[in-house]
């Protein structure tokens, strides 16, 4: 039984990023799940920083290492194999925000033609709504709330008349008999504060965010290595 992509790239993991490169560039199939298997994480993150869908900076992976690998031949070493990947990965993700917000903006002129009057919702930035986001948003503006909750009571009234209920500077001070530039001050200074104790918070697990690994990781290196089988003459299926 021919060993996975993922069992495949593991001979890889000791060589020198040269190495691999080299051997990807004589169309070793190994070679190519190894370079995957290294940099999926810091691209998906990189494409999701962009999309802000998990699904669709999956999309934007797969395509990108696709039009990498296509045309790897021509890669020099220039720059590194990481920076170079990442600067395909960037473009294509924000290529596709742009066509989203083309596409949106056609759709909703040619809705608003036929149906006059109607109120056009535009889809969400953060994809598709589901419970399990839903349920992160809410925990989110839990902690939010609490920290404000344990601002001191002077700078809370500022933070949460100018971020909350976005009133002016000068609504502000008039409302709480404050200067203008106290008002700022306190501002500032809640901001500082706030950031402190949500970085206390959340410190600990932000190196964890945006996981793409195991399964994950391997299904995408995969499919791309299915997409350059017949380019690079190999038998498709699990790689050898």
């Amino acid at each position: 039984m021919p060993p996975s992509a993922a069992a495949a790239a593991r001979n890889f993991e000791s060589l020198a990023e040269g190495e691999l490169v080299a051997l990807a560039q004589r169309g070793e199939r190994g070679a190519f799940a190894g370079i995957m298997q290294r940099y999926n994480q810091r691209l998906f993150r990189v494409a999701r920083s962009v999309v802000r869908d998990d699904h669709e900076a999956e999309d934007v992976l797969q395509e990108a290492y696709t039009r990498a690998f296509a045309s790897f031949a021509g890669f020099r070493g220039e720059s590194s194999l990481a920076t170079w990947l990442t600067t395909i990965t960037l473009n294509e993700a924000r290529g596709r925000l742009r066509r989203r917000r083309d596409n949106v903006g056609l759709e909703a002129v040619e809705a608003a033609q036929q149906e006059s009057g109607r109120v056009i919702i535009f889809p969400s930035p953060y994809g598709s709504v589901s419970p399990e986001a839903d349920a992160a948003r809410a925990e989110t503006r839990r902690l939010l709330e609490r920290a404000v909750d344990d601002l001191p009571e002077a700078f809370r009234a500022v933070f949460i008349m100018r971020e909350v209920d976005e009133l002016s500077v000068e609504e502000t001070a008039q409302t709480l008999g404050l200067k203008p530039e106290t008002v700022k001050t306190r501002l500032h200074r809640a901001r500082r504060l706030l950031r402190e104790a949500l970085d206390a918070k959340l410190g600990s697990v932000v190196k964890e965010a945006f996981p793409f690994m195991g399964a994950r990781c391997g299904r995408i290196t995969e499919s791309v290595l299915e997409r350059l089988a017949p380019a690079y003459g190999w038998e498709t299926g699990p790689a050898a």
